[in-house]
């Protein structure tokens, strides 16, 4: 029942849209209205500016960082990790699809990146670092997106054990299913790299 809970707690949580608040009040419009679409940071960014797309990193990471803490040393302290793990697992599913905006959310890249680290510090960073170094290589966001918690379900049934793995393994899946249509376009070649070390590069 405490898994459930947890699950329940960070699901409510994640159904907070960030980028939702952030359109409304910089744009006055829906997040959905916006570039692609995509309740997300690298959308806002690139829509409305990099201080609104911060914005919104800093409040799927706050969002996600509540529950998980709230579980861990408050509400669950007897599950340890796994608690952190099902409700960052929670928030994942309530920012993908949250019950108010007809389950139509985001693809929970910042939430996972976040639950990951908290759960398990250490490996979460190597995770987070890997997967934004074959951003950087590869040109596509979506591969380091899937990459990420994929490096960490192994350490994660190392160190905490099997149902934690799986748990992450659900949390992977998760994150997987909502780029499989980029990944698709991937493989095909057919979807556009981004070279993020030119945009880096100073402008003259």
């Amino acid at each position: 029942m405490n898994r459930i809970l947890c699950v329940i707690l960070g699901y409510l949580f994640g159904c907070i849209l960030t980028a939702e608040l952030v359109t409304w009040r910089a744009a006055g419009k829906r997040a959905g209205e916006v570039g692609s679409g995509n309740p997300g940071t690298v959308n806002i960014a690139a829509n409305l500016g990099v201080g609104h797309g911060a914005i919104v990193l800093a409040g799927d990471i706050l969002k996600t960082a509540i529950p998980c803490m709230l579980c861990r040393f408050v509400l669950f302290p007897n599950l340890a990790e796994l608690s952190v793990l099902y409700a960052g697992v929670g928030v994942g599913v309530g920012h993908n699809f949250p019950f108010w905006n007809r389950f139509k959310g985001g693809l929970g890249v910042a939430v996972t990146c976040t639950y990951i680290v908290l759960a398990a510090p250490i490996w979460g960073l190597i995770a987070n670092i890997t997967g934004l170094l074959l951003v950087f290589v590869t040109g596509y966001p979506a591969v380091g997106a899937v990459v990420i918690p994929f490096i960490h379900i192994i350490p994660v049934y190392i160190i905490f054990g099997t149902e934690a793995g799986l748990v992450a393994a659900a949390g992977t899946i998760l994150l997987i299913s909502r780029h499989i249509k980029v990944i698709g376009r991937i493989y095909s070649a057919d979807e556009k790299k981004i070279d993020f070390i030119a945009k880096l590069r100073p402008k003259n």
